[in-house]
């Protein structure tokens, strides 16, 4: 089988000089549940947003076999659901609807299939009832299901979250874990929030200084006092 993630000697240097990811390897298999861990600095961000070719580099990157690159783009990107920290970064429309359905609008798909779509993927976050809200007017943990319905419209067989509890009070969070545990997909979750990785992934990989420090069933990881105080994470 292919694995749905494959990455291998992946480096990239922002701008200003700073070494993000250093020769990075990584190999995902689908239906797998990882947190990548790490504190402030260590290259997750830099890691996901390669996923979906929003950052490019030298190193390879394939999903499902595919490379990443440009002509292949628009295909990754139906594939791979980012979901931002911050859902303001993907709820700009008057309303939910129009958030939700511009991924299939841009997949150029008929105007049933999208509403079918939008229709299921808020049925999916338990926001059924919000096709004609604005966005603003949401709670945090609403907007971040909104936002997360986002790219579940685009049916992507994988999805990834960058912090996704950040900011949430503890209701919101415990709906937003237990959302995520219902979802299929093959997912990757950038956090700092260790009890989240610990209830909903399986296999957790710790990074530091652009590189991946260690790889590991999730309860080990986190059970290893002395590597989580050497890499900055309680």
């Amino acid at each position: 089988m292919v694995p749905i993630i494959e990455i291998n000697c992946l480096s990239f240097t922002y701008p200003d000089g700073t070494q993000a990811l250093r020769e990075i390897n990584l190999i995902v298999e689908a239906g797998e549940k990882i947190a990548l861990v790490g504190p402030n600095g260590a290259g997750k961000s830099t890691l996901i947003l390669h996923l979906n070719g929003i950052l490019d580099s030298s190193g390879q990157v394939r999903i499902a076999g595919l490379q990443v690159e440009k002509e292949n783009l628009k295909t990754i990107r139906s594939s791979v659901g980012l979901v931002f920290q911050n859902p303001d970064d993907q709820l700009f429309s008057p309303t939910i609807y129009e958030d939700v359905a511009y991924g299939p609008t841009y997949l150029g798909l008929d105007k049933a299939t999208i509403q079918q779509r939008v229709e299921q993927a808020l049925h999916e976050v338990g926001m059924s009832g919000y096709v004609h809200r604005n966005p603003y007017h949401l709670s945090g943990g609403e907007k971040k299901r909104a936002a997360i319905a986002t790219v579940l419209s685009m049916q992507p067989s994988i999805l990834v979250f960058d912090e996704p509890s950040a900011g949430l009070d503890p209701r919101a969070r415990r709906e937003l874990m237990e959302l995520l545990a219902r979802l299929p997909q093959t997912i990757v979750i950038a956090t700092h929030d260790l009890d989240l990785a610990l209830r909903l992934t399986g296999r957790t990989i710790v990074m530091d200084n652009g590189m991946i420090a260690a790889d590991g069933p999730t309860s080990s990881i986190l059970g290893n006092a002395d590597l989580l105080l050497e890499h900055g994470l309680r």
